[in-house]
């Protein structure tokens, strides 16, 4: 009797209403599961349709297209004799569901509907389906009638159900289901199911994958049993990178791990396992198996198919092995990279411009662009076929075949220094410098003619000029001429990335790319409308230390020296005028605030839900060695002031890859007024009274304090009262 079985999961990198694209990937990984030994394939959530229609969902254009394309994998030859579980959406009784179609042979054997949806942070599964709360129960689907012609079933199983096959029982759970208090692979594995799995449409988040980890590892070490996640893989649309991850673990171990970050459309994982390994370490988990005899039974759908074969004997098992995890940095040189590769095919530009100041952020926007052209020729060198026909088709060359990166780079990514009077020698110098390293092709130009022509305008219109600060102008002055700089190389920027090509007898446009890093957007230390107005953003949700790390990555990795000279250099937006020739404005001073406060300021905010009051009070802990109470006060609530006066800037944030929880992306993350009352005055008043009560008892003695403990305080709404006349 067989007991061995060789089961398939993936990562595909499907793209939204992509309907053709999205077929072929997935026929393509049945067919490697299949040519594996592999008699069940699992694929990620919402494959058929790709995860990232969002409101299309509503249209009935994608539930029928949808359909279509199960259609035509039921009819394939390559679907047969293996059972093939995918991810669609399905109207059930007018409602809508995320489900999974199990088939086998051109027979649907049951349909599992989406049980918890994930419905926070960059998900909102809710405004689109509906969770299947009926527990353990099944109704009759009726099938639409072009299924019915191919299946020759009417009706097939729609719920809470698990499959048995002649060897063994399996069952599924669907993406956010694993990250809940109550899993549902824990009383399937109490009722016998050996097998789980798990169709995900998990992204990217930095430092994200070990959690991913432990919650199938821990899943399968206290009740045993096999898990197999797969997921989504790239850019299918918008901001998000899902980062594939696919996994097979059994009793607690991992046995097969795919690639977190890769250029190859479809990756198919497969192991061999024994369920008699399953079975035994089962039986000696006396806790579990008295649960087991109190568990609800599942209801089961039954199908005349096996695993294993009859004779396994010499069949080998897979070994398990040691997750390998990547560094943060490392995270950042691949992810974005990969990304950028997805939406430059994908949008069918020619390549991106890029404005480079000689500074960590637009350095940090080239090295990602850089990295991704040495992925493209590792792609090419391993034999990807895919990624040379679309390197082909980007360069518009039939023959080219990539090989070094920086000849590639030369010819997909273009930079531009856009100098001002403001501009120093040493910004120019390293912007130069960092071009002739990673190969692209370079442009300086200087913008004060423009900036002379506009300010000109103005003059005519006003008979008034502007002046900076250290010519003796006014704040309003000073921050006016800064913006004008700022925006005019912005337009400059669309101008060379729309007619560049064309200048040079090229075809095709640019994709601008933005350099403004997930703490800067935050306070909203950027001019609206200027160079962090772009195409996209690759680096728009990593924080200013982390792109630091990421940037000392890239000098060590891809030998490019002038790197830490950038490293090295003060962060400056360089304008306002020199100072004998030298810079004389800083971020950090501009700012009020250290990129380290800023980005703690972002995780209290976000990530800890914390409001003005909360986070001054968290603070005062964290940083109670280095700030007295009034510090820390007057820093928390210069971020809030400098926050809530620029959050508007947050509306027209260029799209930027996700890496970040504490993001302040307005599109759909972060979701939260652009028109603040600045002042704060309830929330800084309760801020201010807590300091003078510090104060206070650090001056009292014992006595006093312990008086001062008994004494009614004053509410703090009577403080806000108008006060009679």
């Amino acid at each position: 009797m067989g007991r061995k079985v060789t089961v398939a999961t993936c990562a595909l990198n499907q793209w939204a209403l992509d309907f053709e694209g999205n077929f072929q990937r997935i026929l393509k990984s049945i067919q490697i599961a299949k040519g594996k030994g592999a008699r069940y394939r699992l694929g990620p959530e919402l494959e058929i349709c790709g995860y990232g229609c969002w409101d299309h969902y509503h249209e009935s254009d994608t539930l029928l297209h949808s359909l279509q394309v199960l259609a035509a994998l039921l009819d394939a030859p390559a679907t047969q004799d293996i059972i093939c579980d995918v991810g669609m959406p399905i109207m059930h009784r007018n409602v809508r569901y995320n489900c999974r179609v199990i088939f086998l042979n051109r027979k649907i054997l049951l349909i599992r509907p989406k049980m918890a949806l994930a419905n926070e942070g960059n998900y909102r599964e809710l405004r689109w389906f509906t969770p299947w709360a009926r527990s353990r129960q099944t109704e009759e689907y009726v099938l639409p009638r072009m299924l019915q012609d191919l299946t020759k079933q009417k009706t097939v199983p729609f719920g809470d159900v698990v499959l048995a096959t002649q060897d063994t029982c399996i069952g599924s759970e669907i993406c956010e289901e694993l990250w809940t208090p109550c899993s549902p692979h824990v009383d399937m594995g109490l009722d016998g199911v050996e097998i789980i799995t798990n169709a995900s449409g998990s992204h990217h988040v930095l430092r994200k994958a070990h959690t991913r980890v432990d919650l199938v590892t821990m899943a399968t070490s206290k009740n045993g049993g096999i898990y197999l996640l797969a997921n989504q893989k790239g850019c299918d649309g918008d901001r998000l990178y899902y980062d594939g991850c696919a996994m097979i673990a059994m009793n607690g171990s991992i046995f097969a791990q795919g690639t977190q970050f890769s250029l190859d459309d479809v990756e198919v994982l497969t192991a061999t396992l024994d369920l008699e390994d399953v079975r035994s370490y089962r039986a000696e988990i006396s806790s579990r198996n008295l649960e087991a005899t109190r568990v609800n039974p599942y209801p089961r759908v039954t199908v005349d198919f096996a695993l294993s074969v009859s004779e396994d004997l010499l069949e080998l098992v897979s070994e398990p092995v040691e997750w390998t995890y990547h560094r943060p940095e490392e995270e950042i040189s691949l992810g974005p990279a990969c990304w950028l590769w997805d939406f430059l095919r994908r949008s069918n530009q020619a390549g991106f411009f890029l404005p480079l100041s000689g500074g960590v952020d637009s350095a940090a926007s080239a090295c990602v662009v850089y990295s991704m052209c040495c992925l493209v020729c590792e792609a090419v060198k391993s034999g990807n076929q895919q990624v040379l026909t679309d390197i082909q088709n980007l360069v518009d060359e039939s023959s080219y075949t990539p090989q070094d990166p920086r000849e590639l780079c030369g010819r997909l990514l273009t930079t531009c220094y856009m100098a001002s009077e403001n501009s120093s020698q040493e910004t120019h110098s390293r912007a130069t410098k960092l071009a002739q390293q990673i190969g692209s092709y370079h442009i300086s130009l200087n913008i004060d003619t423009a900036v002379k022509a506009i300010l000109g305008i103005f003059s005519l219109v006003t008979g008034k000029f502007p002046r900076f600060s250290a010519h003796g102008g006014s704040s309003r002055e000073n921050l006016a001429l800064q913006n004008v700089q700022a925006r005019i190389r912005m337009v400059l920027a669309y101008l060379f990335a729309q007619l560049s090509l064309w200048s040079r007898g090229a075809r095709g446009s640019l994709l601008v790319l933005g350099s403004a890093n997930v703490d800067e957007s935050l306070l909203g230390y950027l001019t609206k409308y200027d160079c962090s107005s772009a195409d996209i953003n690759p680096i728009g949700g990593i924080s200013k230390t982390d792109l630091r790390a990421f940037v000392q990555l890239c000098a060590e990795r891809f030998q490019l020296p002038v790197l830490q000279a950038i490293l090295s250099a003060p962060a400056t937006a360089e304008l306002e005028p020199l100072a004998d020739g030298q810079v004389s404005q800083m971020d950090e001073e501009d700012m009020g605030m250290t990129y380290t406060e800023l980005s703690i300021f972002g995780r209290l905010r976000k990530v800890a839900k914390a409001g003005p009051y909360s986070m001054f009070c968290k603070l005062l802990n964290m940083w109670k060695d280095s700030c007295t109470p009034r510090q820390v006060a007057e820093k928390v609530k210069r971020f809030f002031s400098k926050y809530s006066i620029n959050r508007h800037k947050m509306t027209t944030l260029t799209p930027a890859y996700h890496a970040e929880n504490y993001s302040p992306d307005d599109n759909r993350f972060d979701l939260r007024p652009f028109l603040y009352n600045t002042r704060w005055p309830w929330q800084f008043l309760c801020i201010d009274n807590q300091v003078v009560q510090l104060e206070r008892k650090t001056s009292q003695t014992l006595e006093e304090q312990i008086q001062e403990h008994f004494k009614e305080p004053s509410p703090i709404w009577k403080q806000l009262l108008p006060k009679d006349p």
